[in-house]
């Protein structure tokens, strides 16, 4: 049975929601924030706070489409709370780590965790909500998700300032505790009904160890040479996978990713901007705390909360943005978001030493935030309604994956192609021109996205909540994905 944006069973669905998927978006951005002083604390030099930030990543992206699978034949619900207890229990090993690799072994393991829960977040959404009422709820899905979000460097900054980095790693434990509560008590449990045959184990294996190889490469590769055996064999041994893994999805009855949902138009579109922006997203977001702190000489505290009005402007307008998306279609609000997120980028170009917060930060922050508040919920609906609300799970995976992935590259080889490289890579001489020609990289990024958007998003998507392949199903023709407002221009003829 369906359940209304505004009804008390709503806002609870909402709530667990934005709580269970917030302790990744919390954990993402505390940490960044954090970098700085666990570099200061371990000694280790850019690479190490790169692979902190990737470990995680590299887990979460690698699994996310097993996790997805799980959530949509053995219970949404389920996943969400076993990945909610994974995600707290490696959150614990994070925080009494003794050393740097320990602390990315805890960080890979908190990203099987975030696998486990993330798909069902929104997958929750895209089968519980009335079709009417889903771009709104992803909007204020994406809203809320902004609060952790502001909430995360603030908090993530006070700790490390005033006590220890480690305790930003402790304070998803209760968290932890209220999301897996109330997700048991107030989420309804769902699943794909026809679920049949063995879980697609062998894709599953496949897909983490292409993903992991390829970005283990890119990664590695600036530091210890393109040549070296370990670069290569994962390079070489994740592109393989990545081949081997398409050959084996065509052949199953039962694949873990449907590669007919990839023959829609608007779901591979959606999916392809969304790379394009989130890696703009992700390189500028972990260069900028780095160069708040060691360049401009903020404290963990002061760079975090630079970062409010960013979240703030996510949050206020998100849910509106949705429910525009849904009567005027997603072409326009995604190009137009992009265009402005750019614009956000380019003027984090001053931020520089003696510029000032309100004159250098206060400026580019906004507008960014503004351009991701108008981009984000018409992105994700546009993604889970092009594949359908039976799928949802599995689409819900297939977008994340594409985000991780592409955050894990612009970490990767963002810093690389700016010039902040080798042993004076902290140097803030160096950071702070390298951080510049960064910027410039993420908003010309970020542009690239908004002209996909206007080039290959349409406004007459797939038919609301049925995908391109299969036949309409009655019981959700009106059906709304969850991060990218597919819909939009079914609603309209109505």
């Amino acid at each position: 049975m369906w359940v209304r944006h505004r009804s008390p069973a709503g806002r609870w669905v909402l709530l667990v929601t934005v709580l269970g998927s917030g302790l990744v978006v919390l954990d993402a951005t505390v940490v960044n924030v954090a970098l700085p002083a666990i570099g200061q604390d371990f000694g280790v030099s850019l690479t190490s706070l790169q692979w902190i930030v990737n470990a995680y990543t590299l887990t979460l992206a690698g699994l996310l489409l097993l996790g997805g699978a799980l959530g949509d034949r053995y219970g949404r619900r389920r996943l969400f709370v076993v990945g909610i207890a994974w995600f707290a229990g490696a959150s614990l090993i994070c925080g009494i780590a003794p050393s740097a690799p320990a602390l990315i072994v805890a960080r890979a393991l908190q990203g099987i965790g975030a696998a486990l829960l993330t798909p069902g977040s929104l997958a929750i959404i895209e089968t519980t909500f009335h079709p009417e009422d889903r771009s709104a709820a992803i909007g204020a899905w994406s809203g809320l998700g902004g609060v952790m979000t502001a909430i995360g460097p603030v908090v993530g900054g006070y700790l490390t300032t005033v006590i220890s980095w480690r305790l930003i790693f402790f304070i998803n434990l209760p968290l932890a505790v209220v999301a897996a509560w109330a997700a048991l008590r107030h989420l309804p449990e769902s699943r794909e009904a026809d679920a049949a045959g063995r879980l697609d184990y062998l894709g599953a294996a496949l897909a983490a160890l292409g993903l992991g190889g390829v970005v283990f490469a890119v990664t590695a590769g600036p530091v210890d040479g393109w040549a070296t055996p370990p670069v290569l064999a994962t390079g070489i041994g994740g592109i393989i996978a990545l081949v081997s893994f398409v050959v084996v999805e065509r052949s199953r009855h039962h694949p873990l990713v449907p590669l007919e949902m990839f023959r829609a138009r608007q779901f591979t579109a959606a999916n392809a901007v969304t790379f394009v922006i989130y890696g703009a997203l992700g390189g500028a977001l972990f260069l900028l705390p780095i160069q708040l702190q060691r360049v401009v000489g903020l404290s963990p505290l002061e760079s975090g909360s630079a970062l409010i009005p960013m979240t703030v402007a996510m949050l206020l307008l998100s849910s509106f943005a949705g429910r525009l998306a849904q009567r005027a279609g997603p072409r326009r609000p995604m190009t137009v978001g992009a265009f402005v997120a750019a614009i956000g980028l380019a003027l984090l170009v001053r931020v520089v030493p003696g510029g000032g917060y309100w004159l250098t930060v206060f400026p580019g922050v906004v507008v960014f935030g503004l351009g991701l508040s108008i981009t984000v919920a018409p992105l994700t609906a546009t993604v889970l309604a092009a594949a359908g609300p039976e799928r949802a799970g599995i689409a819900a995976a297939v977008n994340n994956d594409v985000a991780r992935a592409a955050g894990l590259v612009a970490v990767a080889t963002l810093p690389l192609v700016a010039g902040i490289t080798g042993g004076g890579d902290l140097d803030p001489h160096v950071l702070s021109a390298g951080f510049r020609t960064a910027m410039w990289m993420a908003a010309a990024l970020a542009a690239a996205g908004g002209a996909l958007s206007y080039f290959t998003i349409r406004d007459d998507a797939v038919g609301a909540g049925t995908s391109a392949t299969a036949a309409p199903d009655p019981a959700h023709h009106l059906s709304c994905p969850l991060d990218a407002p597919p819909l939009l221009g079914l609603q309209r003829r109505r």
